[in-house]
């Protein structure tokens, strides 16, 4: 307590510094930076010129001709910060920013902007496409982002822009982050760190970067490790990035490859009960290996002084293995009625081995192969004496999945890992998927200023993509013992979705320090090989357990009416945003949930997520700070049945009625962020961040009706309450400079160890409060399975840096 006290004093001091968090980026004239040499390079440096206004480099706009949201972080930022990674820098200071920690590893982030979420696992409904140096990074099979796939040591600039924006392509409904990577031509020198502590972790990274006459170079590698703070929960990150290029006042090539090897271990969800007990518990472990290779070539040309051409051809491998630990949902099942089963003896056949089985690892290999190529045009002539800006792109992308799970099944272990059951029985293969993805579009945005007062744009976008699936599934459900279980099914289909997005707004901008601006767009996304291939409610699937059947679902189209204003005063002394948007999804897909394990995708109708951003910021010698309040309301707008036999009214098939109004789970409805940051002195800084979100509902009480202490339909007494609290983070950090050379850095999180929740189900629970289990399923208890956040940790290194 006195150690606690000690920090708590220490830093209580400087609780009003903080890091440099993304500041509304400046026109041109208003940035003490100035223009590189080749102007279709000013996406590469760490210090934003202007915002990109289209996938691929180019010349992009001045932040006042923007008609929606723009937030920007750089390199400095991050490192100042000393965030894990890209996702975490987003949850600690971006507005409308949360996060649903649903998988619990600290590389596996569920990223929830205005409602719209990037995440890495499958079967979550993606709203925001992610782009890297012109390359959508969101993944073929499930349109998932992979964080641990993005090195933060590689990221020069990031961008997210709120809306619509047909411009970017499929998945755009709430938003598109831009990353741009680091060149040796604007990164020079070399640089070093180390650092280690709480839950074991040790990191190492380093970078370099230099040029040599028109030629430029830069490496990053990184390597990361740790036991977690949770019982088995590893993680093992090794990243690499490399770039050459070739410029002149003219050309500007680059060529880039991306190297991850992650293993990551994400236990997820565990029952309330059992953190009471023991805050450290998991439920069954899960398991993820990614191994990706990524190869980008980018090329800028001036055709002439206002006409740019832009290109990119890349290749993207990416191997996942997983093994999602799971509690048998055949196990004793009621709906078995076969010939009778001794549990006792050992399994002759694989329904009793299904039967008798409390534990199932559900084990599977996932290979993606992509290659595409873009190109665009940008023409800054002026139109009819006006200035204008003209874009006009088409790109292609063609995508290869393979997909294969099987099966193992046997009793648990008190660490409630699987104790795999020898039998020749077992290890089962129940999915064998190939799928295939061939993605075009076309696209033009224009932005014309009849004046100095008024910035019109008009965006259009052609998007057609063809999916085919091809393999089999096999039903493992017991229940069907005598009518087709055991038994393979084909898995095939052809689906063609197109669609033609446009975008209108505009920015007015009566001086060089106010911009308002108002905006209507739609984007849409299509249905993923994933989604296809699990889209039957009578036989639904796993996460990403066994697919059975591939009827069809509908496109998303998401259209959003945005209005804001933001304004600075000179040297960015006070800067600050009010936004309000209003978005709304037909034929939303979404996840329904059967149990903790499977479910499956179906259109719901539509939804709504509508809202507002306010932030308000500045700086004044060597402080810097901002704070910032979201508002986002996400409500289901049609009526639906779900089945969530936790909830308490559910009916006797375990089904619950949503209806218009009833909010969407896990998108809490205020979220707010202070962050501040002073220099000291020149060698002494210090900064630190306060994240404040509300309570949200737990998946299985979508109808946000169930009540704790109540039975349902079927009996079945219910102890959860289906909500998590809302909750309140401090962090700090502090760097101090011992040479021009070195400097010392710490990262506090969690400063005052608060226990809270950020993901979860209300569902049923195996096992006791000590985690032993209980073999009678009539026992299993319905109550809150919650993601628990981590405690409280201190991480301290050292960096050092060569000219």
């Amino acid at each position: 307590m006195a150690r606690l006290n000690s920090i708590v004093t220490l830093w209580g001091v400087i609780c009003c510094a903080g890091s440099a968090l993304p500041m509304a980026a400046a026109a041109d004239d208003q940035l003490s930076a100035g223009s590189p040499s080749n102007p279709a390079t000013a996406q590469e440096l760490q210090q934003i010129i202007v915002i990109g206004n289209a996938p691929l480099p180019g010349l992009g706009l001045p932040l006042n001709q923007i008609p929606a949201n723009v937030q920007t972080a750089d390199a400095r930022d991050m490192q100042r910060q000393q965030t894990l990674d890209l996702a975490d820098y987003l949850n600690n200071n971006f507005s409308g920013v949360n996060v649903s920690e649903s998988a619990d590893n600290p590389f596996q982030l569920d990223i929830n902007y205005h409602g719209f979420t990037a995440s890495p696992l499958l079967g979550t409904p993606e709203g925001l496409s992610v782009y890297v140096d012109g390359v959508r990074v969101n993944e073929s099979f499930g349109d998932t982002v992979n964080w641990d796939l993005i090195p933060e040591s590689a990221i020069s600039t990031v961008t997210l822009m709120s809306g619509s924006n047909p411009v970017f392509g499929l998945n755009t409904l709430g938003g598109a982050l831009s990353v741009q990577t680091k060149s040796g031509h604007d990164n020079p020198g070399t640089e070093f760190e180390a650092y280690g502590g709480s839950f074991g972790r040790r990191a190492f990274q380093g970078e370099t970067g230099g040029e040599v006459g028109n030629f430029d170079y830069f490496l990053t590698g990184n390597y990361f490790d740790e036991t977690g703070w949770r019982d088995l929960s590893p993680s093992r990150v090794y990243q690499g990035f490399g770039k050459v290029g070739w410029q002149n006042d003219k050309t500007d090539v680059d060529l880039s490859y991306t190297y991850a090897d992650t293993s990551l271990y994400g236990n997820g969800a565990t029952p309330q009960s059992m953190l009471d007990f023991r805050r450290e518990a998991s439920y069954t472990p899960d398991y993820t290996q990614n191994l990706l290779n990524f190869v980008n070539l980018t090329g800028t040309q001036f055709l002439s002084e206002h006409v740019l051409l832009s290109a990119n051809a890349y290749s993207r491998h990416l191997i996942t293995g997983s093994v999602n630990g799971n509690i048998n949902d055949s196990y004793l099942s009621g709906d078995y009625a076969g010939p009778p089963i001794d549990c006792s003896a050992p399994a002759a056949s694989r329904a009793e081995l299904a039967y008798c089985a409390p534990g199932q690892n559900a084990t599977s290999r996932l290979i993606q192969r992509t290659v595409g190529f873009g190109v665009q045009l940008t023409d800054s002539q002026d139109l009819f004496g006006w200035k204008n800006q003209g874009i006009l792109g088409a790109d292609y992308e063609d995508s290869e999945d393979t997909f294969a799970q099987a099966f193992q099944y046997g009793p648990l272990a008190p660490d409630r890992t699987l104790i795999y059951e020898v039998n020749p029985l077992n290890n089962e293969t129940v999915i064998s998927l190939s799928g295939s993805n061939k993605i075009s579009g076309v696209y033009l945005t224009d932005t014309l200023s009849p004046s100095t007062l008024l910035h019109v744009t008009a965006s259009v976008r052609y998007n057609s993509n063809t999916e085919t699936l091809n393999g089999y599934s096999v039903d493992t459900d017991v229940g069907d013992v005598g009518s087709g279980f055991d038994q393979a099914s084909p898995l095939a289909g052809d689906h063609t979705f197109s669609r033609i997005n446009p975008a209108f707004g505009f920015t007015l901008t009566p001086t060089d320090a106010l911009t308002l601006y108002a905006d209507y767009n739609e984007a849409s996304r299509a249905p993923t090989v994933i989604e296809l291939g699990c889209s039957n409610p009578v036989a639904p699937c796993g996460l990403p357990n066994d697919f059975a059947s591939d009827p069809d679902l509908k496109q998303v189209v998401a259209r959003t009416v945005e209005v804001g204003i933001r304004g600075n005063l000179p040297d960015q002394r006070l800067v600050w945003n009010a936004d309000a948007f209003r978005t709304v999804n037909n034929n939303d897909i979404q996840f329904v949930a059967t149990s903790t394990n499977q479910g499956y995708f179906d259109n719901v109708g539509n939804t709504r997520r509508q809202g507002f951003d306010l932030s308000l910021g500045g700086k004044e010698g060597g402080f810097n700070w901002r704070l910032a309040y979201s508002f986002v309301d996400a409500t289901f707008q049609s009526s639906f049945d779900v089945n969530a036999s936790s909830n308490s009214t559910a009916d006797a098939d375990g089904n619950i009625l949503v209806r218009p109004g009833d909010r969407i789970p896990l998108i809490p409805r205020q979220t707010g962020r202070l962050v501040l940051n002073y220099d000291l002195s020149k060698q002494w800084k210090f900064g630190g961040n306060l994240v404040v979100v509300s309570g949200s509902y737990l998946h299985g009480d979508e109808n946000n009706a169930n009540q704790a202490g109540g039975t349902n339909v079927q009996g079945a007494f219910i102890a959860g309450t289906g909500w998590i609290p809302g909750y309140a983070v401090i962090n700090l950090q502090s760097t101090y400079r011992l040479t021009k050379h070195a400097e010392l850095f710490a990262r506090l999180v969690n400063l005052l160890n608060k226990e809270y929740s950020t993901a979860g189900f209300l569902t049923s629970n195996s096992f006791n409060p000590n985690g032993s289990f209980r073999p009678n399923p009539g026992d299993w208890t319905n109550e809150n399975a919650v993601a628990p956040g981590q405690p409280r940790a201190i991480w301290a290194g050292v960096r050092v840096n060569f000219d």
